[in-house]
């Protein structure tokens, strides 16, 4: 094993000096190539037959063209005229071959579990992107131990579900089912632990093999590697993780803004660490962190995944984060650096012009760099106050650095508020807090980063309540709803018969002080 890390210190080093001399093709090059790519492999299929996939190869604009032929899918569309035949076991339905992996996907806006297509192609790719992201860590100024030591990636079962026609698991799960095999010298938690389904007792493992590892890096979604972090801590009665893990340098995360999450992270720490941030959904990897201290990931654009993007605006989202029929739809050569957008891909696993459900802003066009700002359905816009996710990332994060207490979870609800309108906080905090003054200091940043907020703030939206739970009870409503897992998150905003089931969770299910 310390062979193998000497042998990736140098390739990384090499790497570095290479890339400083390589120039990167333009982003609308690398963009129609892959577009090409994708309709050239699947343009026989079922999928590309129906919508002309050869005639858009052969058009003086192709880009141009297989948007005027293809219509936007959300999952629920794809599903139910697509690829519900590959769950079938029939062939060449969206993209060549039969699909042997469904990634289980319960995401955080609907209430029953997705299924996403993986194809070997996408795990090539998946893979491929992977390394790029190593690669970065030549950027980083590391130890050269660091190469000889653990990596520790918290990730779903690798003992997949047989159905039949087809496996299916956690993306993380399908995987770490999948990754090359001289990376098993640094893989943890290991084969066995990692095959474990009940996600409970792997943290159980994972904790109870904890002084048998010495780990320097970790990845995961930041809840469960937290809690996960906390247990350790807990079990061998540490002052924190960096006596156990002296080595620990590096933090991969995604899934969630890593903003509210920071401040009770880093009190489990007893040095500095350096952060990277993935954004791996089970439609693909679609970006990464690529230099040290971006502001954001920067897009993969030659791996495999064409990009849309649509502006993020009341003129093409209806109010269920759905596009308008007329929705304005550019593609990496039309964006700017001011206006939030939702992302379509098309991927090599027959994902076409689908609405992924995720909002970005771009923070450096030049380099392709964007940061994740919420969901199409994760907003709350009762009266026109348009609040998103990234405002209520950015002001709890604000407000947790002034009262000095973490808040491990938070949704949000719109409620009406006698002829107006009111939101709701509610706050997972495990220590005491001035509930009144937090909230007040929220309310008001929220007020100067969003000009529409305040506005409401004046008129229609006429109060703001907050909560103050256990973060018990928020881990304790995900497992009742089978969203207890290695990418299961809690929705940032609760709308619909959600609401109702989350309030009634409460208060038929305390938690016990």
């Amino acid at each position: 094993m310390a062979i193998i890390g000497k042998l990736l210190k140098r390739v990384l080093i090499l790497h570095k000096s290479v890339k400083k001399v390589r120039r990167k093709p333009k982003a609308s090059k690398q963009q129609t190539k892959t577009l090409l790519k994708l309709l050239s492999k699947a343009q026989f299929t079922a999928f590309g037959t129906y919508h002309g996939f050869g005639k858009i190869l052969s058009a003086d604009n192709p880009v141009k063209a297989f948007q005027n032929q293809v219509p936007v899918f959300d999952y629920n569309k794809l599903y139910k005229e697509w690829w519900h035949k590959s769950l079938e076991g029939l062939e060449d339905i969206c993209w060549p071959g039969k699909i042997k992996y469904f990634a289980l996907s319960s995401g955080t806006s609907e209430s029953t579990s997705k299924r996403i297509p993986i194809t070997a192609d996408l795990l090539k790719s998946n893979n491929k992107t992977s390394m790029r992201q190593v690669m970065t860590l030549a950027h980083l100024n590391l130890p050269e131990e660091t190469f000889t030591k653990g990596v520790l990636m918290l990730g779903g079962s690798t003992d997949l579900i047989n159905k039949g026609h087809y496996l299916e698991g956690d993306l993380s799960g399908i995987n770490q089912a999948n990754i090359p095999t001289w990376f098993h010298a640094f893989y943890k938690p290991g084969r066995n632990i990692a095959r474990e389904r009940d996600w409970e007792k792997k943290i159980e493992k994972v904790v109870e093999n904890a002084p048998n590892w010495d780990i320097a890096i970790i990845a995961g979604v930041p809840s469960w590697i937290q809690i996960t972090l906390e247990k350790i801590i807990k079990r061998y009665n540490l002052k924190n993780i960096h006596e156990i893990w002296p080595n620990f340098v590096v933090y991969t995360h995604g899934g969630v803004s890593f903003q509210p999450y920071k401040k009770g992270f880093e009190k489990l720490l007893g040095k500095p660490i350096q952060y990277l941030e993935t954004y791996l959904a089970s439609e693909g990897f679609l970006a990464y962190q690529s230099r040290k201290d971006a502001k954001g990931m920067q897009l993969v654009l030659d791996t495999g995944i064409f990009f849309e993007f649509i502006p993020f605006n009341s003129s093409n989202f209806d109010d269920n984060g759905l596009p308008t029929a007329n929705a304005k739809i550019l593609w990496i050569d039309e964006v700017n650096d001011f206006e939030e957008y939702a992302i379509l891909i098309s991927t090599n696993a027959g994902t076409w012009r689908y609405l992924i459900g995720d909002t970005i802003r771009f923070t450096d066009l030049e380099k392709h760099e964007i940061i994740i700002t919420g969901r199409t359905k994760h907003y709350l816009s009762l009266c026109g106050e348009h609040l998103s996710v990234d405002n209520m990332n950015r002001a709890l994060n604000e407000a947790s650095e002034h009262f000095n207490v973490t808040v491990k979870e938070f949704t949000v609800v719109g409620v009406p508020d006698g002829s107006l309108f009111a939101h709701k906080w509610y706050l997972g905090v495990d220590e005491p807090l001035d509930k009144e003054q937090f909230i007040a200091y929220v309310d008001q940043r929220l007020c100067e980063l969003n000009d529409d907020y305040l506005t409401e703030r004046k008129h229609a939206l006429k109060n703001i309540y907050v909560e103050v739970l256990p973060s018990e009870i928020f881990y304790n409503w995900m497992k009742k709803n089978g969203r207890f897992g290695s990418q299961s998150k809690f929705p940032r905003v609760l709308k619909g018969e959600r609401v109702a089931d989350w309030t009634d969770f409460i208060i038929t299910n305390p938690v016990k002080s």
